[in-house]
């Protein structure tokens, strides 16, 4: 599956277009985890584990997303945009969409 955030790929031709596709997660953070932030947030640095987290989340959108398109005949997804939010428990909440397309 082609995943591009421009509305054209370059050098092919899109063929059809299918509709609007998206995927989403919501995770939530492990009290093990918050303690090693807690104390990165006092020492200074990256918060790895916030880091990780949030990639696994943008990854599981992805190829839910991906899914998505493919059930509906499509071989790439074009405009892709993301949205990320932290919910008032501490919950990581990240949608992706686009535009599912035949392309060739």
């Amino acid at each position: 599956m082609l995943i591009v955030t421009v509305p054209q790929v370059q050098g092919m031709r899109i063929i059809e277009t299918l509709g609007l596709v998206q995927g989403n997660t919501v995770r939530s953070r492990a009290i093990g985890k918050d303690i090693l932030a807690i104390i990165k947030l006092i020492i200074g640095g990256e918060v790895t584990e916030y880091t990780n987290l949030l990639v696994e989340s943008r990854l599981q959108a992805i190829e839910r997303m991906s899914f998505h398109a493919e059930r509906m005949g499509g071989n790439a997804i074009v405009g892709v945009r993301f949205e990320t939010a932290i919910g008032k428990n501490g919950e990581i909440q990240i949608l992706s969409y686009g535009t599912a397309v035949k392309v060739k």
